[in-house]
């Protein structure tokens, strides 16, 4: 007997016995499912003999017999009604339980997301990509076409998403190319820092998506539910098929905000406030601005993160509005760092060891957000330092700047497209996927260990595309990724500490030292970061325009 539990009221097992009945009971089950056909193998009880222990123990006992594997939607519908007829939690069984997991999961998917329900199943130990077209049609079995084929899909409609496909026009005029994204807005999220300042108001970060895709692609608005890379087939929500000859992956991360108790119910009340969303960045500056005395807490989750750079940027933008404001003096600044250092690459770190004593702040290393209540204005942090029992810490607050922990989107977790740590698994040189060759991916959501920073993506845009232009034409692929990414730190209003750095902290500066020094904070750094980063994003990156991103080729075309 081996139950594994998919939900608090549902489990599935590989066969049981009569004698294993007072054992599930005592463990909770309630009712018994059968799913295994009587005689299907010569060691195997009855199902009368279950339902007769299941009896005697006060248990219900449905039989739901699936042969040979073979799930109809009739099946599905019993289970169902099985489900809400009988009392939970409910244990289902057939000969190692996959046919009950996959009833289940069928018989949920018109009330739980299917990323939810592949994330239950595989931590269960059961593969169900094979029925994830029938998840995503509500357990009904779906038509095996694809709705449309295309030369390339794009997952994202992000920075990554819409400069590679710029990129690849410009290279191949006339590919058939979609776009798959369920927004409507496209947002110049690295602005957001500006926002919080008092710099750049919400409304200059936001575009209609409609309007930045290039000429010739194809927007396809959805949710992508899974992938299926065997069938060249990505799944949306409702169950719409799109296939690819070669796929990109580049839907960003996930803003997990909920993973901290009580800090989505207090987001823009009580004084907490995040510049990691778009609605909130100007609240930011509201209670920077009407703060005059108190503590101000910046936090910074564990690693990885969207601009590792941005939880300090708001430390030090606000700590030079409080200076400038003259109530420096009365306010303590207070950063918590899940980490262990203030910044990961150490030759930018004396330039802002400076501002830190500047603005006085406390460095709180090792210090992880695991509790918020706001109208209490009240946090708790897990203290987990090297070789030390971790303990948890309350501390009060007047201002709280959350930065919430990240990770890759659910449906990117649980897909086959995914590492252990449920990154899109590539090759960090050329991008492409390690096991489907067809498929690359960039940006926030791939494992390379680079910088997740719109720099980045500004560099990998054009080697995916260049790669996958040599795919096209029968060439190996010519153009690799060095890890660039860049973090321009705003330590004050009117300076930045510039880092452009690659893999391994190789420093890969953009411009000769006379003109910007990125270890020192600069007056020219900050023009790059206000003036012309922005008209370079709208107008060049996203269309295309590989100004000084030009990949390098490795190989003769």
């Amino acid at each position: 007997m081996d139950p594994r539990t998919l939900s608090p009221q549902f489990a599935v097992s590989p066969q049981i016995t009569p004698q294993d009945i007072p054992a599930l009971k005592a463990q909770g089950y309630r009712a018994i499912i059968a799913n295994r056909p009587d005689g299907e193998g010569a060691d195997q009880p009855t199902f009368a003999e279950i339902e007769a222990a299941a009896h005697a123990a006060g248990m219900q006992a449905r039989y739901i017999p699936i042969s040979g594997g073979m799930v109809g939607d009739d099946d599905v519908e019993a289970f169902r009604s099985a489900l809400r007829a009988v009392p939970g939690p409910v244990l289902a069984y057939c000969r190692s339980g996959t046919r009950s997991a996959t009833l289940w999961s069928l018989a949920q998917a018109d009330d739980m997301p299917l990323p939810q329900i592949l994330a239950a199943t595989s931590t269960a130990g059961y593969d169900l990509s094979g029925v994830v077209r029938r998840i995503a049609n509500g357990g009904r079995t779906p038509v095996a076409r694809p709705d449309a084929t295309h030369d390339v899909v794009i997952v994202g409609a992000g920075a990554a998403g819409i400069s590679v496909a710029a990129s690849l026009l410009s290279r191949k005029p006339g590919l058939d190319i979609a776009i798959i994204d369920p927004a409507d807005v496209h947002y110049y999220q690295p602005g957001w820092t500006l926002v919080g300042a008092g710099v750049f108001t919400a409304d200059q970060t936001a575009k209609d998506l409609a309007s930045l895709i290039p000429s010739g692609v194809t927007l396809i608005k959805g949710a992508v539910a899974a992938f299926e890379p065997a069938s060249n087939a990505v799944i949306l929500e409702g169950c719409r098929v799109v296939g690819y000859e070669r796929l990109v992956v580049c839907p960003g991360l996930k803003l997990d905000w909920a993973r901290i108790p009580g800090l989505v119910e207090t987001l823009g009340q009580n004084g907490v406030t995040s510049n990691y969303r778009y609605d909130l960045a100007p609240n930011t500056w509201k209670l920077v601005q009407a703060m005059r005395r108190g503590r101000a807490i910046f936090t910074q989750p564990p690693m990885p993160i969207k601009c590792a750079g941005a939880p300090q940027k708001a430390m030090y933008l606000s700590g030079d509005a409080w200076h400038r404001a003259g109530v420096l003096k009365d306010i303590d600044i207070q950063f918590m760092n899940a980490g262990g250092v203030l910044f990961g690459v150490k030759d930018y770190v004396p330039a802002l060891m400076n501002y830190v004593r500047k603005y006085d702040a406390t460095l709180n290393f090792f210090h992880n957000l695991v509790r918020i209540d706001g109208p209490a204005r009240t946090a708790w942090f897990d203290v987990a330092a090297p070789d030390t029992p971790v303990r948890r810490v309350e501390v009060a607050f007047d201002m709280i700047h959350v930065t919430p922990p990240q990770t890759a989107p659910d449906f990117i977790r649980v897909s086959p497209l995914a590492d252990a740590a449920g990154w899109v698994d590539v090759d960090q040189a050329t991008l492409r996927h390690k096991a489907h060759d067809n498929i690359w991916s960039l940006g926030d959501v791939m494992n390379a260990p680079n910088a997740k920073t719109a720099a980045a993506a500004r560099i990998q845009a054009p080697v995916v595309a260049e790669n996958i232009a040599a795919d096209i034409d029968g060439r190996p692929a010519c153009a690799q990724y060095n890890g660039y990414g860049s973090c321009p730190l705003t330590v004050e209003r009117g300076k930045i500490v510039l880092a452009e750095f690659g893999y391994g902290g190789k420093l890969l500066p953009s411009f000769p030292k006379a003109l910007i020094d990125g270890t020192r904070p600069s007056r020219a750094a900050w023009l790059l970061k206000e003036r012309i980063l922005p008209p370079v994003y709208w107008r060049g990156m996203l269309r295309g325009h590989e100004w000084m991103a030009k990949p390098n080729k490795t190989s003769a075309p």
